[in-house]
């Protein structure tokens, strides 16, 4: 049954305060951390019942805790599975959350087991555990942790053996410690260990099994029980993504005498050990660092460009050009607008032009009359071309020679009118030239 008389007043503690107080037990503390220790720890910690200084000698009582010592042993065992994982430090910067705090609900199963004076091993029964909580700092969090359904005690006397059958559900309020982040210097892990601590209520019913054995069991009770119960435990949480991790836990509980239907005025010790999973929720968003204004500092130099300059030159150069105007035998026609062509694009580069017209006939053919006769009329319309043509008659001298002068060897060739053409023409030489001017450049220092 319920002993009221066995808590203390109920305590609230600011979750920052209790961080920076288990970081000074346990890191500025010169004694052994021992089991004992641990326990003392965990009262500390506990945002809830205390009990009486008696009762907390009697389960500190190292005669009576023989078994318990074993279920730590398991624990230290995890914790040693899990040190070289604690070294694999892990960041969530460039994450668009923040770890903590953060709330989780988690589901369990597993073994349990009452110790008593009978074979353990034989009163080994499934667990099934549900829980609610949250992590409000990296080191510090705490749940509602609800477990039960089914287990058994056992009897052995000089006549009787035998073994019951009984349920039970136990509500605890816990603390959890997070023993990697405590001691590590990130504030996210992905493998961590916390150390458990809490206090609740336990309900024991269907006990029937038990009563009916009265006369061996003077204790057992008939419909059901409530008592206290402490526990101590530790859990392995391995974080399998941002919402989901897998647990191993081991705890200890420490409930009323009466739970197992015996009586020998010490709590009754009961190990569980589950396997389980966390899902995780109500992450914050992380605030995106505000970047890091620098102080621009700038300075100015002057650079000196090369680069290539085109210099132009004038000079005045002679121009000279000669063309032919052949004749057939007889003819006097200027047929020759090739030439006409070319002479006006010559007039069209040049300046102070002169062009000069010669006129001959072949000395085979024909007499000197005629052919002085031919040799003049070719000359006269040669003229009378290129003035049509625009060429100014002032600039036109010409001249005609017969059969008298023959300027090819070839007698077909001299029945010609050979046109020269002088002029000055204006021509700039370009040159390229290296050159170099100096440019002011602003330019950032810092």
């Amino acid at each position: 049954m319920v002993d009221n008389g066995r808590y203390g007043p109920f305590f609230i503690y600011n979750f920052r305060v209790i961080e920076r107080k288990l970081k000074d037990f346990l890191l500025k503390g010169k004694k052994q951390l021992t089991f004992v220790h641990i326990c003392q720890l965990w009262l500390l910690m506990t945002p809830g019942f205390h009990f009486r200084r008696r009762r907390w000698k009697q389960l500190l009582n190292y005669n009576n805790m023989t078994s318990i010592k074993k279920v730590f042993a398991l624990a230290v065992l995890a914790v040693g599975i899990a040190a070289p994982a604690w070294a694999q430090e892990s960041n969530v910067d460039g994450k668009d959350y923040k770890p903590f705090p953060h709330m989780f609900v988690g589901i369990q199963g597993g073994a349990q087991t009452t110790f008593t004076n009978y074979d353990n091993s034989k009163l080994i029964t499934p667990i099934t555990a549900v829980s609610f909580g949250g992590w409000f700092t990296p080191v510090v969090g705490s749940r509602l942790h609800v477990s039960g359904l089914w287990n058994k005690g056992g009897f052995r006397g000089a006549e009787q053996d035998f073994k019951y059958d009984y349920k039970n559900a136990t509500t605890n309020l816990d603390l959890m410690l997070n023993l990697v982040t405590l001691f590590g210097r990130k504030d996210y892990y992905p493998v961590n260990v916390y150390l458990i601590g809490g206090i609740g209520l336990n309900y024991a019913w269907d006990n029937d099994d038990a009563y009916a054995h009265k006369a061996q069991l003077p204790r057992a009770y008939k419909d059901d029980l409530f008592s206290h119960n402490a526990r101590v435990g530790a859990q392995l949480d391995i974080n399998l993504h941002k919402n989901v991790s897998l647990n191993l836990e081991v705890d200890a509980n420490s409930l009323g005498d009466r739970y197992n239907s015996k009586y020998n005025s010490t709590d009754d010790w009961q190990l569980t050990a589950s396997l389980g999973l966390a899902f995780k929720f109500g992450y914050k968003k992380a605030k995106k660092p505000a970047p890091v204004v620098v102080e621009e500092e700038w300075a100015t130099r002057l650079d000196t460009i090369w680069y290539d300059d085109v210099v132009e030159t004038a000079r005045v150069e002679d121009g000279k050009m000669t063309w032919e105007v052949f004749y057939p035998i007889n003819k006097s026609d200027f047929r020759a607008e090739a030439q006409l062509k070319a002479i006006g694009e010559f007039l069209k580069d040049h300046r102070e032009c002169k062009v000069d017209i010669k006129s001959y006939a072949d000395k085979g053919t024909g007499t000197p009359a005629i052919n002085k006769r031919l040799a003049a009329e070719r000359a006269e319309k040669a003229v009378k071309a290129l003035v049509d043509a625009g060429v100014p008659k002032s600039s036109i001298t010409s001249s005609s020679y017969g059969d008298t002068v023959q300027p090819y060897a070839e007698n077909d060739k001299n029945r010609v009118s050979i046109i020269v053409a002088l002029g000055l023409k204006d021509v700039k030489d370009k040159q390229s030239v290296k050159k170099f001017r100096t440019k002011e450049v602003r330019y950032r220092v810092k």
